[in-house]
This record gives structure tokens, sequence and C-alpha cells, in this order.
């Protein structure tokens, strides 16, 4: 009954998508040069994900083929196993993992789909009505967040009916053992997506921006620029198909991790004469009838979303109410699923204390929200000191931005600390007075399943800010009237504090999702080693991680140097895509005549953006595969290799020892690295805004005989902010997946390690 109840609100979020993208394409399409632009955007996009699809595919048929070998004949088969022979093992890890990949590529790619179609429709809306532009963007990006995690859902829910169909001998405790390669397909394809997707948005807009504002002088998303096409690209493949991809591995993952670990809390109470209202299976059920219970407040939360008549308020208000709605109700539906699901008799209070373990996952993600909001705008502090540091030219302002980017980790660790504390402390409480049961780690999993609760709304209002993006690039090249422009720059405006907020919640969530797949890595590792029966006994207690033995220390600083290896090739990675851009808008303005540096464009000038396009598509294709590679390989090799030159009779967990520690510490130092180069790239970007709205000078200074000049203060921040491009939009988001892809792909070869 309840996976068919989740199976049933799954495919309710899929049709009510459905509805809302035929309600986003019944709108106009405006005027012949609107749709031009756009058309031009949309190929550019839909190209560039055919060809990034195709090279992720072959990978993930690479590796598919090596899982399946290495399950089904290179490890022998040992009688703990969850199955009956190492054929089938290696086949349900495989079709597992191959589901994941499948379904990560379709939710990036219909999510792009629509969002390059939401455009010019947000576009042709803002002509007469800023809130009809809100409400198709916003319903446009619901879309994308719909689909992900209704699609994220299904997947795990069909698998495990999948597995109870054609092996219904297996226990159902085990079926997660069998499905985790789900969460890494899943995984192995977000991060390709993120990488991809990310090279391209920033390589794009550094040569976009040092050319076309610096060099030329001319504003932003303007038509004689021959990079702003790819540009206006890069926002749809890095911002929708990369998030969505990425939000999908995350609640994909989460969902596995915290099925693995509610099964060993379950099987423990029933040990112990404490088990929960509807079993073990009601335990293993929570986390994908919470996360159901989501998808239907994010549905209404969606809903609500519209302004006053008069058009006055803040959008950014209105998509807060809306946000706030889908909290409530999700909390109230949370509550209910808790009562009814992990109730225990001889536990009265156990249920209501994993409520409160949700209710402080939500308040993690709301601190989050205003911890970015802190330090990103520009009304704040931190954003003003790197403005005023541009007063003396791009050094002060790169030192400034580094200076913010070092502190601002400070107060998100400080804020998950206090999560996992807390849920772990409310978690150990809910069984208080039965020895030998502990709920303390599925404390620290109910917290992140609250986190995560209105997953659906936050990625449709991180599509938003794509959406809005193109909308106002779309107005200013078919030269629109101001006061349109004005409408989406209000749009734009607010579409930049989404895209901050949700990079904030989802290293927040990444942070308690790797540490609850931590965990479930500790599990399956006992399962596979053959100690369940005393894991279940002192259920996460056991196989300490020693990082006084030696070969556990290398693993954790192997785990360290991954993250800062990982983030040079892609940040170089950027670089290398951006000179090439560069030289190529440059080649089109060098025969220009200039007056006071900035460029006279004659009338008959026409860009070529094709060019640029190509350009851009290769380099991030070519570029993506050296980081990917070594985050997927780098624990792979750590836990073979340290399993046949360091295992012996009398520590045969070294290697899967080894490995925790790498995913521990590459966890730690990635989660810290990730916050500092979001909300500095977030910082310096917006002092840039900062400005180019006016403050110290604005973007031009005026001299004596009344010509125009360019400004060098606003010069040293567009030097800052395209520094740090690559940091908020290609390396800080990557991590978030790399966090996540350590934890799935060992959760997926730990019995190989041992």
């Amino acid at each position: 009954m309840l996976i068919l109840l989740v199976i049933g609100i799954s495919v309710l979020g899929l049709v009510f998508a459905a509805y809302l993208a035929k309600w986003v394409l019944g709108h106009s399409m405006g005027s012949q040069p609107m749709q031009a632009i756009s058309n031009a955007i949309k190929e550019g996009a839909e190209a560039f994900l055919r060809r990034q699809n195709k090279t992720i595919l072959y990978m993930a048929i690479l590796f598919a083929a090596v899982l399946f070998i290495g399950y089904g004949f290179v490890r022998e088969h040992r009688d703990f196993d969850p199955v009956g022979s190492a054929f089938e093992l290696g086949l349900w890890i495989t079709v597992s993992f191959v589901l994941g990949a499948l379904c990560s590529v379709l939710a990036g790619y219909i999510g792009m789909w629509i969002s390059i179609r939401s455009n010019i429709r947000t576009a042709t809306a803002a002509l007469s009505s800023l809130n009809s532009a809100l409400r198709i963007a916003l319903r446009g990006g619901a879309v994308s967040g719909l689909l992900v995690v209704a699609m994220s859902l299904l997947g795990v829910a069909g698998l495990y009916a999948l597995v109870r169909f054609f092996s219904p001998d297996i226990p159902e405790v085990k079926i997660p053992l069998l499905i985790v390669g789900y969460g890494f397909g899943a995984s192995f394809v977000a991060l390709f997506a993120q990488l991809g997707g990310g090279i391209y948005t920033k390589a794009a807009d550094v040569g976009a921006d040092l050319v076309g504002k610096v060099e030329a002088g001319i504003p932003e998303d303007d038509p004689r620029n021959p990079a702003v096409i790819a540009d206006l690209v890069g926002d749809n493949v890095g911002d929708c198909a990369g998030r969505g991809a990425d939000l999908f591995e995350s609640t994909a993952a989460e969902n596995i991790g915290a099925m693995i670990l509610g099964a060993a809390l379950a099987a423990q109470a029933e040990a112990k004469g404490a088990g929960f209202a509807l079993g073990v299976v009601g335990v293993m059920m929570f986390p994908l009838v919470a996360r159901a219970f989501g998808i239907i407040a994010s549905i209404i939360g969606i809903l609500t979303v519209k302004m006053d008549k008069e058009e006055k308020m803040d959008p950014m208000a209105a998509l807060n109410r809306g946000y706030y709605v889908a909290v409530v109700l999700a909390m109230i539906a949370f509550a209910g699923a808790t009562r009814w699901l992990l109730h225990s008799e001889a536990a009265p209070n156990a249920w209501w204390l994993f409520f409160i373990c949700g209710v402080l996952g939500v308040l993690t993600s709301v601190a989050f929200v205003y911890i970015t909001q802190y330090y990103t705008e520009y009304k704040y502090r931190p954003v003003q000191s790197i403005a005023q540091a541009s007063e003396t030219g791009p050094a002060t302002n790169i030192i400034a931005g580094m200076g913010v980017g070092f502190e601002c980790v400070w107060m998100p660790t400080v804020v998950m600390s206090i999560a996992l504390l807390g849920s772990y402390s409310l978690g150990n409480m809910a069984f208080a007075g039965i020895e030998g049961v502990s709920g303390g780690l599925f404390g620290t999993a109910v917290a992140t399943m609250g986190m995560l609760a209105t997953a659906a709304f936050i990625l449709a209002m991180d599509t938003f800010g794509p959406i809005t993006d193109n909308a106002g690039g779309i107005v200013e090249m078919s030269q629109q009237p101001e006061n349109v422009r004005e409408r989406t720059d209000r749009l734009d405006s607010v579409g930049n504090t989404t895209k901050a907020l949700t990079k904030g919640y989802a290293i927040g969530s990444a942070g308690l999702a790797a540490f609850l797949l931590f965990q479930a890595y500790i599990e399956e590792v006992l399962n596979y080693a053959g100690v369940q029966a005393m894991a279940e006994q002192a259920h996460g207690t056991l196989f300490p991680v020693n990082l006084g033995k030696p070969v556990v220390f290398v693993g954790a600083f192997l785990g360290a140097m991954l993250v800062f290896l990982f983030s040079a090739l892609a940040i170089r990675a950027v670089g290398r895509a951006a000179q090439a851009i560069i030289g190529e808008v440059r080649r089109q303005y060098r025969d220009l005549p200039r007056v006071n540096d900035i460029i006279q464009f004659p009338e008959t000038f026409k860009p070529d953006y094709g060019s640029s396009v190509d350009i851009v598509t290769r380099a991030a294709l070519k570029q993506m595969v050296a980081p990917g590679l070594l985050a997927v390989l780098m624990p792979v090799l750590v836990g073979v290799i340290f399993k046949y030159a360091f295992a012996s009779a009398d520590d045969r967990l070294i290697a899967a020892e080894a490995v925790a520690a790498l995913l521990m510490v590459g966890t730690i130092v990635g989660i810290i690295t990730a916050l500092l180069l979001n909300n500095g790239g977030g910082a310096w970007d917006n002092a840039k805004k900062y400005i180019e709205a006016g403050a110290h000078g604005g973007k031009y200074l005026t001299d004596a005989q009344g010509n125009k000049l360019k400004n060098p203060v606003h010069a040293a921040a567009v030097v800052g902010d395209t520094v740090g491009d690559p940091f908020k939009d290609t390396a800080g988001p990557s991590l978030h997946v790399l966090i996540k892809l350590l934890s799935t792909i060992t959760l997926v070869l730990a019995p190989l390690f041992l």
C-alpha cells in the first residue's frame, strides 16, 4: 500500500508538471525579432545538451559494464550477500545505475527544454504585466522542479517494486542495498552535467563581460556583443540542466541512504521489542512518503504565487509567500507521516521527537537562506566592502572578495553543526530507556528529509533565475521600451537572489545528506563484511575510522587533496574556454573605430553569434572530462589499491576504512570550499551590480567637457566579478555534486573494497 501511495503521488507530480508546461506554452511568443533571439538561444542550448548527454551516456555505459563485471564475475559471492548469486547482485546494481543515469539525463533535459521556451513567453508578458511575467517564469521553473523530485521518487519506488516483483525471496530490509546504484547513476550524470554546463556558462559570461563591458563599454546583453547568445545559452545549460541534475541526485541518494538507516534502526528496535507501528517496511518507506507529501505542498505553494493588482509588491515577497506556504504545509504533512509510520508503543515519544528533527532541518534551510543573503546582497557590509575596495583597483577588489569568501564559511558551519548534533540528540532521546536501540543516526536522516521537503519549490525558484535573465536579454536585444526593461530588471534582480539562495540551500542539503550517506556506507560495509548481526545490537557504533593508522590517514589526506585538485581543474577549464571566447570577440571588434577607448559601432555592424556558441560548446565538452574522471576514479583506486596492498587477516577492513576517511575528510573540506567559492563569487558579482546601480560613481564618468568616460572603479569590479564567475557557477556547484558522488560511489562499490 505504501509503495503504491508513493508511486501515485509521484505520477500526480508528473501530471501537474505537464499541466504547467501546457499552461506556459499557451502564452504568446511575441514579435518576430524577439522570436529570432529566442530561437538562437534554443538552438544553442539544445545542440550543446545533445552533444553533452551523448558524451555522458557513452561514459555511463562504460562504467555500467565495469560495475557488472566487477560485481558479477570478479567479486566472489558471499553467504551474507542480499541475493543468492554474484550475477544477480551485479545485475541489480547495474540496472539501478543505468536507470539512475537515464532519469537524471531526462530530468535535466526536460527542465532545460521548458526553460528555453518560457523565456520568450516571460519577455512577451513583461510588455504588459509584471505579474504575468512573474507567474510564467515561476511556473516554467516549477515544471523542472516537480519533474526532478517526482522522477527521483518514482525511480526509487519503482526500483523497489521491481525487486520485490522479480526477486520476492529477498528480505525487504536488504532491497535498499541493491538499488544504491540508482543514486550513483544520478550522481555520475549530475557531475558531468554540472561541470559541462558550468564551464560553458562561465566561459561565455567572462568573455562577454571582459570584452563587452570593460573593453567595448557596452551594456549587458547588448546585441552588438558576439558572445551574448552564448552567455544566454549558458544560463540554461548551467543553471537549469546542471542544477536540475544536481538536485535530482540529491533527493535520490538521500532517499536510498535514509532507507538503509531506517531499515537498520527498525530491525534493531524490533529485536528489542520496541517495533514501529507498521514494522520495518513502514520505517523504510518513511523517506519516500515524506518526500511525496512534499510534492503536494510544493504544488500548492507554487499556485499561491502572484502579485497585487497594482504590481507595487516586491516580486521576491510574492515568491517568499509561496515558499512559506509550501514549508508550513510540508511540515503539517511531515507530522502526519511521522505519527503514522514512526510511532512505537514502547517509545511513545519517538514520533514527535523525529518530527522535531525534521523541523530542525527546515530551520537549517531557512538559516542558510538568510546567511547567503547577508554575504551576497549589496544591502549588507560584505558586498559593500568589496565595492569600496574597487576604488583602488582590481587587486584590492580581489583581496577584499577573497576575505569575504574565507569569512563566510563560519556561520553555515556552525548552523550545520547545531543541526547535526541537535537531530542526533533528539534521535537518541526517542528510545531513551530502551537499551540497545539508538535512533541518533536516523534522527540526522530525518533532519535531512526536512531540509529537502520543499525541494520542488526551491528548484522552481532556482530555474526562475535563468528564465528571467534570458527574458531580460531578449527584451534588451530586441530594443523594447525602457519601461519593459525596468519590469524584466526587477524580475532579473529577484532571479539573481533566488539563484544565490538555492546555491546556499544546495550546499546545506549536501552537507546534511553527505553525513547521512556516510553513515549508510558504514552500515553497508558492516553488512557486506558479515558483521551486521553485531551491528544491529550496536547500530552506528562499530567500525571506527581510526586516523591514527597511517593507511587511513593517507586516505583522509587524499580526500582533502581531491577537493582542491578538482576545483583547480574546473576553474582552469573556464579560464581556457574563456580565452578562446575573448579572442573571438576581439577579432570581430578589431577594425571598429574608438573614441576615448569606447568603440563606436557603425549601424551596419552585425556580430557573428554562431562562432562564439560553437567555440564554447567544443571547449566545455573537452574540458569537463578530466575533473569528472578524477572525481569518479579517485575513491575507486584508493579502495582497490589499498585492499590489495594493505588488507590482512588481522585487518581485513583497512581499505574500506581508508575509503571512509577519504569520504569523511573530502566531504568536510568540500563543504567548506564550496561555501567559500559560492558566497565569494556571489559577493563579487553583486559588488559589480552595486556600482552599476550608481554607487562609487556608477558605470560611466563625465569629464569637464561633458564627454562620457569609463569609470575605473566599475572596471575593477568587473574584473573581480569575472574572477568570481567560475567560483560561484562552475567549481562551487560542481563541489555539491562531488560531495554526494563520493558518498554514492563508495556506497555502490563498498563490497569491492572488502
